[in-house]
């Protein structure tokens, strides 16, 4: 009779431990990607991740990169940087990924933020380093929620550079970016049979995660940057979220489960604003607000200057010094999408330029203009196809039905004549198809032309755009 009483309550165990098991749980996980310094929207999110923790038991919350480069009240504090993971520290973020803008200050300082100052973990799975200046970092961690193992997993993009991310080169000197898909694919095999939920932390944009799922459908979810997208899609299986950028919104990814399995994932972009400030918070931003330097207005515009505007107003800022004929400028340096009319201070000057660029003076001829301008269009990257360089100069690519460039007219230039050029450091040191005589980096850094022509006059933008794209016949 003891042995049949044993034997029944171990059965009655037993199916309680697989009705448990079987049981459905919930997984949330709270994204952010390319928020590029905007600590002044941090308010909002803390009291959203606060509401989502108090109302859900297993709640993780992740970055996928880009964390500076974009606010003068982050990035030009005396340790770059500091005010954004002093923040993210007490939010309590769990894991992030490395985007191209963590290097920007170099990596020196990159190897010191990650090993003196971040609590979360950070992830990248192809990063060499043969340098003492930064250690290398974990491709993947576990995570376990409440008996639910989830296993992140972080890349960073090397298409841009030459095998590697944008950025100047000299911060790379010393580091491999071995190819992000492959090694995406790798972290899947490794991981898959020991964790429960598989998550990427992408920052090799969206449609390189396209070309990823269409080799790799292990991943769960793909929490993507580095394109700022708003995305809330479904790839060959895989959920792919992205929130933008600017902390604008934040990521909610729900993963329910029954047992070990994953029966669904939903994801939803959730407006920040939408929440409350959180107090404490608030007063944290205030106190890195509180800067005269920077907050006191130095000029002002006479009308609101796009961001084609805002690229032409670069442009003949660089010509000045050098006594140049023609500017060129990428648009991806201008970081403000626009300039409101009215005053301008310090701060804004430093969020439209945030990479202490310097101008460049070089000579070059139409036809050597126009392989650099070819060459630029026809790259396979997402500053391809479109029109990166502005200038005041009228020009015009042709493009064949293939949308390749073939050809770019000068209506004003004289063919074969030699040109003095103005450029961007960034591009001089990192654009392909240059050639040129008596090239050189000057002193002057745009920032300071900028601050200068402010405190001289009012400044009258021009919004024209000066180069367009045509089909050839």
């Amino acid at each position: 009779m003891k042995n049949l009483m044993r034997t029944l309550a171990l059965v009655i165990l037993v199916l309680l431990a697989l009705q448990w098991s079987r049981r459905e749980q919930t997984l949330v996980i709270l994204s952010t990607n390319d928020m590029h310094g905007k600590i002044q929207r941090f308010p909002h999110l803390t009291t959203a991740v606060k509401a989502c923790r108090d109302t859900v038991d297993r709640v993780l919350l992740v970055d996928a990169g880009d964390r500076w480069t974009g606010n003068a009240y982050v990035d030009r504090v005396e340790n770059h940087g500091e005010p954004i993971i002093h923040l993210m520290n007490q939010l309590g973020y769990d894991v992030v990924a490395l985007g191209n803008h963590e290097f920007d200050f170099g990596q020196a300082h990159l190897g010191a933020m990650l090993d003196s100052l971040c609590v979360f973990e950070v992830v990248c799975a192809n990063v060499e380093s043969d340098t003492a200046t930064f250690s290398p970092v974990a491709p993947y961690t576990i995570v376990n929620r409440g008996g639910v193992k989830i296993g992140v997993v972080g890349v960073v993009t090397n298409y841009e550079g030459q095998g590697t991310p944008a950025g100047n080169k000299s911060s790379y000197v010393g580091l491999r970016f071995s190819d992000p898909q492959q090694a995406a694919i790798e972290a899947a095999d490794a991981l898959r049979d020991r964790v429960d939920v598989l998550v990427l932390l992408s920052h090799m944009g969206h449609d390189r995660d396209y070309e990823l799922l269409a080799r790799e459908s292990r991943y769960d979810v793909i929490i993507s940057g580095h394109t700022h997208e708003y995305l809330d899609t479904v790839v060959c299986g895989t959920q792919v979220g992205q929130t933008y950028k600017d902390v604008r919104n934040v990521g909610a990814t729900t993963i329910r489960l029954k047992g070990k399995k994953v029966v669904s994932v939903d994801y939803e972009n959730i407006l920040t604003t939408s929440y409350a400030p959180d107090s404490l918070c608030s007063e944290s931003v205030a106190r890195y607000y509180a800067d005269e330097a920077l907050n006191r207005p130095i000029g002002e515009l006479t009308e609101t200057a796009t961001q084609v505007g805002l690229a032409n107003w670069f442009v003949e800022l660089m010509k000045r010094p050098t006594k140049a004929d023609v500017g060129f400028y990428h648009i991806g340096g201008v970081r403000l999408d626009s300039l409101e009319r009215g005053g301008v201070g310090t701060a804004a000057v430093y969020d439209l330029e945030p990479f202490s660029s310097h101008v460049a003076e070089m000579c070059m001829t139409p036809a050597q203009m126009r392989k650099m301008l070819v060459t630029k269009y026809n790259e396979e990257t997402r500053e391809g196809h479109r029109i990166d360089l502005h200038s005041t100069t009228p020009y015009t690519i042709l493009v064949n039905e293939q949308d390749e460039a073939v050809d770019v007219r000068f209506p004003t230039l004289r063919e074969g004549r030699e040109y003095r050029v103005a450029i961007s450091d960034y591009a001089f040191k990192n654009y392909r198809g240059l050639e040129y005589r008596e090239g050189r980096i000057c002193e002057e850094l745009i920032t300071d032309l900028v601050i200068a022509a402010l405190r001289q006059a009012p400044v009258q933008p021009d919004n024209q755009q000066h180069a367009s794209v045509e089909r050839c016949e």
